[in-house]
């Protein structure tokens, strides 16, 4: 059983800047495949970023390209979402999750083990 704590979510405004930390126990951390969610107010959860267990692929939602960067740390069981730029649209609760896979992979179904998420908040 894999166990996720996420942090580092906060209020900043738009423009700025945040880093999201998911730090993983109960489990061998490099057997797997990690990625970033999001859920906004009346809105379904959404892939945002995802990394393989050899941080060797990433995948990322069209509409956070060239502004966030997930990768991941395996001597100390976390992985990292960098947030720049960030817009009012962006403001959501986000979860981190785990899939034992080699490949990284953007359907939420695919992964077996759910963070609580943090709150992300841009303020315009």
């Amino acid at each position: 059983q894999v166990q996720l704590v996420e942090s580092g979510g906060g209020l900043v405004q738009a423009g700025g800047s945040l880093r999201l930390s998911c730090a993983a126990s109960g489990g061998t951390f490099g057997n797997y495949a990690m990625g970033w969610f999001r859920q906004a107010p009346g809105k379904e959860r959404e892939h945002v970023a995802a990394i393989s267990r050899s941080a060797y692929t990433t995948y990322y939602a069209d509409f956070v390209k060239g502004r966030f960067t997930i990768s991941r740390d395996n001597a100390k069981n976390t992985v990292y979402l960098q947030m720049n730029s960030l817009k009012p649209e962006d403001t959501a609760v986000y979860f981190c999750a785990a899939r034992l896979a080699s490949r990284a992979g953007r359907d939420a179904s695919g992964y077996d083990y759910w963070g609580q998420g943090t709150q992300v908040t841009v303020s315009s």
